[in-house]
């Protein structure tokens, strides 16, 4: 079954990034992964979206994603700039970095299943600055359980760090995974929805 996923951050959080680990952690797990960045304005701090679609057998469709069955927003303060819900599937995932509590949040109502973290609390712990990518991806293995943390590590082994060590960043995994909060959202509870 193919599921795909929207990526939602700003320029210079490793968006980009991020989806392209997590096609290579699916794919050495087996699956089947496409990642498909978007550019728009190419600046630090501009709306970024990557996408990517994963299935078990191969991927044959190349078209833009539009209707994402998991959303992932990397960046907490994005929702004021872009409606990250556009298009949302029913029934969709979202994970979001944010220090709110569900109740505090403005989820669409057919959204089933959410993954909260404080993303930002632990980037400025290990890295001194908000760059959330490896804390999500962590955040969205526990939320979905569609990819491993030994996988999302093989994948970021693969991968070269400019800005952050290798062991930070798979520390980031490891701590975004542990310290998700997955809640499942039913009809009849989206009182904040």
């Amino acid at each position: 079954m193919t599921n795909e996923i929207r990526l939602h951050g700003r320029g210079g959080q490793g968006t980009v990034m991020a989806a392209g680990i997590l096609a290579q952690a699916l794919a050495e797990e087996g699956k089947w992964a496409i990642a498909i960045p978007t550019f728009g304005f190419e600046r630090r701090g501009a709306p970024v979206s990557a996408f990517l679609r994963v299935d078990d057998k191969p991927i044959r469709s190349l078209t833009n994603i539009y209707h994402p069955d998991v959303i992932v927003c990397i960046d907490q303060t994005l929702g004021r700039a872009v409606n990250i819900f556009a298009g949302m599937a029913p029934g969709a995932t979202l994970v979001l970095a944010s220090r709110k509590r569900p109740a505090e949040l403005d989820l669409p109502p057919s959204a089933r299943r959410l993954g909260l973290v404080d993303a930002v609390s632990i980037a400025m712990d290990l890295f001194k600055r908000p760059i959330t990518n490896s804390v999500m991806l962590g955040a969205l293995a526990r939320t979905t359980g569609m990819v491993s943390l030994d996988g999302l590590a093989r994948a970021m082994e693969g991968s070269h760090f400019r800005d952050a060590g290798l062991a930070q960043n798979l520390e980031a995994i490891r701590r975004g995974y542990d310290a998700t909060e997955v809640l499942d959202l039913k009809e009849s509870c989206h009182a904040y929805a």
